[in-house]
């Protein structure tokens, strides 16, 4: 296993390790879009809870926002910082010389913030330095000492004890209704994905409940929402939607469902990596527009990549408070459905071997949703426009499509959004309650935290 940058403290002294033929740097396309892409590949070997959207969306608001006060702090030095930094952006009177200073702040606390997420990927990590670089991590940089340090020390600070190690178990509301395994292998109550997550300290947010919903339909409890037409309403349109067998979805709605899906880990015992997942695909789909709208700025990709990452994460915290801890943590539709209506139902959503696939965790609301909202409302604040026409990708192997093209990121999000009612995971107003809860976050917390400076 690889050492990192062994960065103890803030203006701790590194060790000089033996030294190394070192090979001609290759900056080749933007260092932020860069480090993005080998985030992407660690995302596809997650497994277990560190491949819960949760944990992804922390590690890349965790990565981009250290990028992001390190490109400030060096703006910053030269006074050219245009916006408000994330945690600090202190001057380092040394820097202006040496070369390819921004490229080596950004590269070398990109890889040791994700050493830190992801130490059992340190194989790979070391790699992809030295491809960037043509030296080992662990090679001396008088970067280090004068800004990565602090940058590293103030996130790792600012993210321990936050509650994203809480391990305890989900209890179960023996009541219809309330959520339950739905019968996949490996989902079970004590797999309840991450039933805390909504307690976890947000990157922007007061707390993870500030932009809460209203309970589905603003009822107050199981016996309430189960009895109301508003409810039926809901389960009737996934269960003719959603099926596998629907005769009322088409083509290009079963073409949306599995675009957007992207929820398969990896297959460890096959040697198969898993998809980029749905925080990735929306990283993935920053990575084109910025580099389809020719962003040069190491200061704009960096505070781009950061907008949106932060967004994710809180939202994700948002959605989990929404999921678990409110009077309401709503069984899905397989669920529902098999409770009398049609017990033969399952879900077009799949895994690997064609076997139904549910999410182990409560429908209301959708987290895709949550991040499609979010991520769409941080572009438009970016570009300062909702229309543009752009690319997506998607990494799922079910999906007749491998890219698709918007004119607006709302049409995007919107997409996103539905995609899971159509997959038959999720009823509508799980779709519509996440896009408002991520809009939320992004226009009321995200922009303004690193908004211009004086805002």
């Amino acid at each position: 296993m690889g050492a990192g940058l062994a960065l103890l403290a803030a203006g701790s002294t590194l060790a000089l390790p033996a030294q190394t033929a070192a090979a001609a740097p290759n900056y080749n396309g933007d260092p932020t879009q860069y480090w993005n892409g080998v985030l992407l590949e660690m995302f596809r070997q997650a497994d277990g809870s560190q491949g819960s959207p949760g944990e992804l969306a922390r590690s890349a608001a965790m990565m981009n926002a250290a990028i992001y006060d390190g490109e400030s702090s060096y703006q910053n030095t030269f006074y050219t910082m245009a916006y408000k930094p994330y945690l600090s952006a202190p001057k380092y009177p040394n820097l202006g010389q040496g070369p390819d200073e921004e490229e080596r702040i950004i590269g070398r606390t990109a890889y040791n913030i994700l050493h830190h997420l992801y130490p059992n990927q340190t194989a790979y990590l070391d790699k992809v330095f030295q491809d960037r670089f043509g030296t080992p991590p662990t090679q001396f940089d008088i970067i280090d000492n004068e800004i990565v340090g602090t940058i590293y020390n103030n996130m790792i600070k600012a993210r321990s004890s936050d509650g994203s190690e809480n391990q305890r178990l989900y209890n179960l509301d023996d009541v219809p209704g309330a959520w339950r395994p739905t019968g996949e292998p490996g989902c079970s109550t004590s797999k309840a994905v991450t039933p805390f997550w909504g307690q976890v300290k947000p990157f922007t947010m007061s707390s993870g409940s500030e932009y809460r919903p209203t309970t589905p339909g603003s009822f107050a409890d199981y016996a309430t929402l189960l009895a109301s037409p508003a409810y039926a309403y809901q389960v009737e349109q996934v269960r003719l939607l959603g099926g596998r067998g629907s005769t009322q979805r088409t083509t290009e709605q079963t073409a949306i469902a599995t675009f957007w899906a992207n929820d398969l880990g990896p297959d460890v015992s096959n040697n198969i990596k898993g998809t980029f997942k749905p925080p990735g695909q929306l990283l993935d789909a920053t990575i084109r527009i910025a580099k389809a709208r020719d962003i040069r700025s190491k200061y704009e990709n960096a505070r781009l990549f950061a907008l949106v990452s932060l967004a994710m994460a809180d939202s994700a915290i948002g959605e989990w408070d929404v999921k678990y801890l409110t009077p309401i943590d709503l069984w899905r539709p397989v669920s529902a459905i098999h409770n009398g209506i049609d017990p033969s139902w399952q879900p077009l959503s799949a895994a690997r071997d064609g076997s139904p696939l549910t999410p182990c965790f409560p429908a209301w609301a959708s987290g895709h949703a949550a991040f499609a909202g979010a991520w769409a409302a941080v572009m438009k604040g970016y570009f300062g426009s909702d229309t543009m026409t752009f690319e997506v990708a998607t990494e799922d192997p079910a999906s007749p499509q491998k890219k698709r093209t918007f004119t607006s990121f709302r049409q995007a999000a919107q997409e996103d959004a539905d995609s899971r009612v159509y997959l038959g995971v999720h009823y509508p107003w799980d779709a519509s309650d996440g896009l408002k809860l991520g809009e939320d976050v992004a226009t009321r917390s995200v922009l303004p935290r690193l908004g211009p400076v004086g805002s």
